[in-house]
């Protein structure tokens, strides 16, 4: 069960009954650290999102070891088995595919079930293609917002936009190759052409690119390409600003009637922000 003293007097790593949230590279293999390597190699068993993926890298580093599925079409049923190694004194690594596991993945959720049971969890830290693409951005850093893969549903997917339309602080989120354009169009809707906009592409890897600066320059840039590799976006905050060219009571009511005659409020607030020249984000939220 938990160990309940300092970290610098702990014994040498893996220890039993604990779990270590191990950081893989995000695309160059000599990322992975010394400590990762020695973890892997000695853990009891290694909890991973493809074994496939995770045997290039144990093959890489002539590591190995036992290796379990775990990913978000298994993960609750294997939870079960994992906390039941721990309390037989077995050590476990978990890793995704690539970064940080616990981030856009099931790794937080084993790890809030392997501590509600008094057992540590311990991160071995690694690369994470958020922070990577953040620092190389030269976008603020000191405080930022990460959303992320954005929703689907259309309503959940509408508000994240706006939100990000007007937020001060930087924004990193993950977009999929084939929807990138879809998402740069919507963007380009919310925030406006001339957002700064910094989309970094295979990080870390042999094409690794650097794609801005503003959205406008990006749409044009992907117009007429196929996108490939993997996306992580940076953009950056606004300037707080007040609008003050219109009536607030005026432009609710005029987007009451809209709605009340079976417009959607997206369209509504589109209409008007062509109209009136304030933002679609701006007379969304007035909804």
């Amino acid at each position: 069960m938990k160990n309940n003293y300092p970290l610098s007097h702990r014994s040498q790593e893996p220890e039993s009954g604990v779990l270590y949230m191990v950081g893989t590279p995000i695309g160059n293999l000599n990322d992975l650290s010394h400590r990762a390597i020695n973890i892997l190699q000695n853990v009891s068993l290694i909890a991973c999102e493809d074994t496939r993926h995770t045997k290039i890298i144990m093959n890489k580093f002539n590591i190995t070891n036992n290796l379990i599925s775990f990913n978000e079409h298994n993960s609750f049923s294997k939870i079960p088995r994992m906390i039941k190694d721990l309390k037989e004194n077995k050590s476990i690594a978990l890793v995704s595919d690539a970064g940080m596991p616990g981030i856009c993945d099931p790794g937080e959720n084993i790890a809030k079930a392997v501590k509600s049971e008094g057992f540590d969890v311990i991160c071995i830290p690694g690369p994470c293609a958020a922070i990577t693409a953040l620092i190389s951005s030269g976008m603020p850093s000191s405080s930022f917002i990460f959303e992320g893969f954005l929703p689907r549903k259309k309503i959940e997917r509408e508000k994240i936009l706006s939100e990000i339309s007007r937020n001060e602080k930087t924004t990193i989120i993950f977009e999929s190759p084939h929807r990138l354009k879809k998402l740069l169009k919507e963007l380009l809707e919310y925030c406006g052409g001339e957002r700064e906009i910094e989309i970094c592409r295979e990080l870390t890897k042999k094409f690794e690119e650097h794609i801005g600066n503003n959205i406008n320059n990006a749409i044009s840039f992907f117009e007429k390409q196929e996108v490939k590799g993997e996306i992580t976006i940076v953009i950056k905050g606004i300037i707080k600003t007040k609008v003050l060219d219109f009536k607030e009571s005026h432009l609710k009511k005029e987007l009451k009637e809209l709605l009340n005659a079976g417009l959607s409020l997206s369209s509504a607030s589109k209409y008007l922000a062509k109209k009136t020249g304030i933002k679609k984000s701006v007379i969304y939220d007035l909804g």
